[in-house]
């Protein structure tokens, strides 16, 4: 879908949504998507910057998109 399209714009406010409810629950991990993602900081200058280590980057990077995907999916969480 082209940029502007009603498609594209309900997924962009989904995932925004759910960004925001992760950073209420986890804001560590909300942290780590806008750096990893939205930065395109390696997972190791993630963790460098985040005082982490890059297996605990790595582990929940999976479980974010995993989560993110549950949540855009079902918003309400039913």
């Amino acid at each position: 879908p082209l940029i502007g399209s009603p498609a594209k714009d309900v997924a962009i406010l989904d995932l925004n949504r759910a960004l925001e409810e992760l950073a209420r629950i986890d804001p560590r991990k909300a942290q780590m998507v806008e750096l990893h993602f939205f930065g395109g900081l390696s997972f190791e200058e993630t963790a460098s910057i985040l005082n982490l280590s890059v297996r605990t980057i790595r582990r929940d990077w999976v479980f974010v998109k995993s989560w993110l995907a549950r949540e855009m999916r079902d918003p309400a969480g039913a």
